[in-house]
This record gives structure tokens, sequence and C-alpha cells, in this order.
């Protein structure tokens, strides 16, 4: 096991606490495979009620995947290691999806990437007041993954492609608002929840101890979203955007040109293809062809050299702005992968 998850059996309950708290808890490839052996061994534990989820640290439950060891892979050519990381961290996100036992995850601080993959998918979501929840990926080079296109497509309106575009963050009200979490309750009141849930494996104290959190911005802004993101391409929603001068039109214009486009347009195909569909299976299927081919074929490896390796935030991009992104581009790396796509039944060797 790796020593930066503690996992456990506590009276009715299996914890799983993530303590990498100086990397912000950053999911690496072992954590994730801890966690899949965790989620196997006490599905049919009957000492073991509900699973529960949390971190130590005050910044963050999860700040996402540990994405290093992708990067100097993938710029020495070695492109099978990051595909073999996203097979099985899928295949762990899909099991908590459908996990017969109730999962509980408690997110505080940042909850992001990789760490909504761990903690938005089980069956009770809990944020607190410092809760900061977003999918973040397009920012260097990615698309929302780890089932994220899914949550993206059952949020309100279009809402899934506005934050899957523009990368924004979510406070505790706007995670639930947006379908990321279930449940605020304040953070003081997170270790007497943890008593009760491992003294009684009753997964219905979490709702008893949920109360209301404080407003968030996302509601009022619907239907400027809906208006904006309702093209078929991120070039419609571009145009949309250029042609409103407004506040709402001009940030979200900002925050867009800080992302890669190809990136974002293949994020807002990934949403599209999801909507009404409601399958984690079929979400991550379409999100492995991204990733899949994202080392050799996208921004990816530019985006954490100018985001996180060299941090100079000036990363040349494929293409040269927000209408560049053609169908073509788009559909070159959704394609399917014939034998080679994601299989969720395959374990770990």
């Amino acid at each position: 096991m790796s020593d930066d998850i503690h996992i456990r059996k506590e009276g009715r309950a299996g914890r799983i606490t993530l303590t990498r708290t100086k990397a912000l808890n950053a999911l690496s490839y072992e954590m994730c495979l801890d966690v899949e052996a965790a989620l196997d061994s006490w599905r049919t534990d009957p000492d073991v009620a509900v699973v529960l989820m949390d971190a130590e640290g005050e910044r963050a439950f999860c700040a996402g995947g540990d994405i290093g060891v992708i990067y100097e892979t993938g710029m020495a050519q070695d492109f099978e290691y990051g595909r073999k990381f996203w097979a099985d961290e899928y295949r762990m996100n899909a099991k908590i999806f459908t996990y017969p036992k109730p999962v509980i995850s408690l997110m505080q601080g940042f909850t992001m990437g990789g760490g909504v993959g761990l903690g938005c998918h089980g069956s009770h979501r809990v944020v607190g007041e410092t809760s900061q929840i977003a999918m973040p990926e397009v920012g260097i080079g990615l698309v929302p993954d780890v089932g994220g296109s899914l949550i993206l497509a059952l949020a309100p309106g279009r809402l899934g492609e506005y934050l899957g575009t523009t990368a924004a963050r979510m406070g505790p009200a706007d995670a639930i608002y947006a379908g990321f979490a279930d449940q605020f309750i304040p953070q003081d009141a997170w270790p007497a929840l943890i008593d009760d849930l491992v003294s009684n494996g009753d997964a219905t104290a979490v709702e008893r101890a949920a109360t209301t959190p404080p407003d968030g911005t996302l509601q009022a802004l619907q239907p400027q979203i809906d208006a904006h993101f309702a093209g078929q391409t991120l070039g419609d929603i571009a145009r949309s955007l250029q042609a409103e001068d407004s506040e709402f039109a001009a940030k979200t214009l900002k925050s867009l040109s800080r992302n890669s486009p190809l990136a974002m347009a293949c994020a807002v195909e990934l949403v599209h293809r999801q909507r009404g569909k409601g399958s984690i299976q079929a979400a991550l299927a379409e999100e492995y062809r991204f990733t899949y081919r994202a080392a050799e074929q996208s921004d990816l490896l530019e985006g954490i050299r100018a985001k996180i390796i060299d941090k100079d935030n000036a990363p040349n991009w494929r293409h040269s702005g927000l209408e560049a992104v053609s169908g073509a581009d788009v559909t070159r790396l959704m394609l399917p992968l014939g034998k080679d796509e994601l299989n969720l039944t395959e374990e770990a060797a």
C-alpha cells in the first residue's frame, strides 16, 4: 500500500483517507490501485456497511491526479504509462459510481480533476465552507475526464459546457447546484458525523447533519450561460460571447483564452455526447479515446510544461484561437480505438 493513503476498517465503516498533504493529496497511480483494491475487498464484507472517504490537511481533499510521470514518460515518447494510468483509474471511478454500498466523501478545500473522479461519484458527496470543486483539465490541454463529462452533461442547462471549458471553481452551493455534491455540512460537524458513521454504519446520518450552504453564483448566471453556450462547437460559443458587450461575456472570454482551444473543443463534444445517456461506462469510454491519444496528439505535454513544469504560463497551443479548431481536429481525437478501447472489466496487472 502507498504511504500516501490510509486504508482500514473502523467499526461499520471502510475508511479511505488521503494523507499526501504536501501534494494537496494528488492521486498517484499506486493510490488509485489501493482504492480499487479496498473497494473490491469490502464489496461483500458483512462488517463494512458504508465506505467513507476523507483526506488530511485543510487545503484539499484531492487537487487532481499526479501527472508528473505522465509528462516525463510522454516526453520520452513512451505513451503506454499514461494509457495504463488512465485505464486503471477509470476502472476505479466506475466502481465508485456503481458501488452497491453507500460511498460517502468529505471534500474540504480543493477537489479537482482526479479528485472529482474519487469524491464526486459516490452516493453521499459532502461539501463544507472551504470546498472548491472544478474540472480544470482544459488548462493543461486535457479534457474533463474521470467520468466528469457525465456530471457536466447532467448539470442544469448548458452549465456543463461552461464549467468544462472555463474551468470555473464552484463553492459548496454551486457544487450542489451543478450536481457535483449532495449535502452541505459545516466542517466543524464532520468529526461527529464520522463517529456516527463508524459506530452505526448508517448513511442517513449524512442527510440528518446537512444544512443550507452559503449562497452561490451559478444559478443567477444560468440564463447567460444557456444563451451563450448552446452552440454545437467551441467556435459557436466564442462567436456568441464576442457579439455581446457585457461583463459576463468579457470575463468568460478571458477565462477561455487561458485554455487549450483543442481541449475545450473536445470538451464541448464530450458533454454533448453524454447528454441524455446517463452512463458512466459510456462517459469513461469516450474520455479514454481522447486521453489515450493525449500525450501524442493533443496539447497535454505542452500544457503541463507551461503550467506545472516551467510555470511560465505561456503555452504554445496547437491552435491560435477559439475558432481555429475544426470539426476534423475534434473527430481525430475522439475516434473509436478498436482493440484498444477502454475495458472496464480488465484488472490491473
